[in-house]
């Protein structure tokens, strides 16, 4: 009887090593739907970080559009005033328009 119940409590020792080691090996390997789960979530991760790298860009070649824009603004107002001055001094340069009397008429 001794030598049964010493042959079943090894038995059930061996068992139970057997268990935590397949529990342990399946533990390990994560499973086929969580290694797509992280990879959709890496996916989404890397289109988050596109999109915002893309919005940054956008919004540097509008910040760029309204600054040229703005200076080409200038530039033209710059122009007009340059013109502006210019032409009052060649007013001022021009010789005064002499009266010419005009011929009298023969009777």
């Amino acid at each position: 009887m001794k030598k049964m119940l010493s042959v079943l409590f090894a038995l059930a020792f061996a068992m139970s090593v057997t268990g935590f080691a397949f529990a342990a090996d399946n533990a390990a390997v994560p499973a086929p739907a969580e290694k797509a789960e992280k990879k959709v979530e890496k996916k989404a991760a890397e289109k988050k970080v596109e999109k915002k790298a893309a919005t940054k860009k956008a919004a540097k070649k509008k910040a760029a559009k309204k600054a040229a824009v703005k200076a080409e603004k200038k530039e033209a107002e710059k122009s007009a005033t340059e013109a502006e001055k210019a032409a009052e001094k060649a007013k001022e340069m021009a010789p005064a328009p002499t009266a010419v009397p005009a011929p009298a008429e023969k009777k």
